[in-house]
């Protein structure tokens, strides 16, 4: 055809030469432009494909880290509040046993006293909520951690009960100071201080079961930081190991395109000699 262009061999070896240096120069600022030397399956999809693993594995481990650091909140409010209700109990024992040696009227008002803080001590206990979850009020709560999706790894950590009216015994003492200040039962000596040695010993027995359970939640809290630490240190571990299959030496990749560029103007030049031949030939008609 009339509008076909013939080259020599030199200038279509050399014009090719170009091409594929100019190519190298644009994948050389692709990776400096976005930092991977790796960046679609076209590229290399061995490597791709592998890091994909690795990035969505430690992506659905980022989430599973996310529901355990939010139980680790959980159930230091649940501590927390045990703690508070350890205080008052304490309080509730040093009103009782101040009634033991009250007059007749100090022990009306002791009695109206610890009513006061077995009511309060059951609203704390209330109000210790996390996210909706109260884990100190109700023995059928319960929070359900789940540490991976690739394994039965699984903390379940029940509630319980430290209302005033559900603690071992303080049921009792409570109907008794309610008693106390209706009739005046406390203020009768001879006939409530034994009583009143009850409810300190329930009293001691409503402590020892909170602190029990303190022990219990901490141990939890000990338990969820160490998975929370460990999934942290292995999802890094994850995504370093997608970045090395992946990520573009920068300092290497420079280099490269400085001699590309260096190299790119080797052949304009190249080009130019091989062309030679036809502007001699273009002489002679002139």
């Amino acid at each position: 055809m009339a509008d076909n262009v013939t080259l020599s061999s030199a200038v279509r070896t050399n014009l090719l030469s170009l091409n594929k240096t100019a190519d190298s120069v644009n994948r050389t600022n692709s990776r400096l432009s976005t930092g991977l030397k790796v960046a679609s399956a076209v590229d290399d999809a061995v490597a791709y494909f592998q890091a994909k693993g690795l990035s969505d594995r430690a992506g659905d481990l980022t989430s599973r880290k996310e529901s355990i650091d939010q139980a680790v909140s959980s159930v230091k409010s649940a501590i927390g509040g045990l703690e508070s209700v350890e205080k008052i109990l304490t309080q509730m024992k040093g009103v009782a046993l101040s009634a033991k040696s009250a007059t007749d009227a100090d022990r009306t008002e002791l009695a109206s006293q610890f009513n006061t803080l077995a009511t309060q001590l059951t609203n704390l206990v209330n109000d210790t909520s996390y996210q909706g979850l109260n884990l100190v009020n109700s023995t059928a709560a319960s929070l359900k951690v789940e540490f991976s999706d690739k394994t039965a790894a699984v903390l379940t950590i029940k509630g319980v009960d430290v209302r005033s009216s559900k603690l071992k015994g303080l049921a009792v003492a409570g109907s008794v100071a309610a008693t106390a200040a209706t009739d005046k039962k406390w203020s009768a000596v001879s006939a409530k201080v034994s009583s009143l040695d009850a409810i300190i010993k329930k009293l001691d027995s409503a402590i020892s079961t909170v602190r029990s359970n303190v022990k219990t939640l901490g141990g939890n809290v000990a338990l969820l930081q160490t998975r929370l630490d460990f999934t942290k240190n292995y999802v890094n571990t994850l995504k370093e190991g997608s970045d090395k299959l992946t990520l573009a030496d920068l300092n290497e990749e420079g280099a490269n395109l400085v001699s590309l560029q260096t190299r790119q103007q080797l052949g304009i030049q190249a080009l130019s000699f091989a062309g030679q031949q036809e502007q001699g030939v273009l002489s002679l008609f002139r």
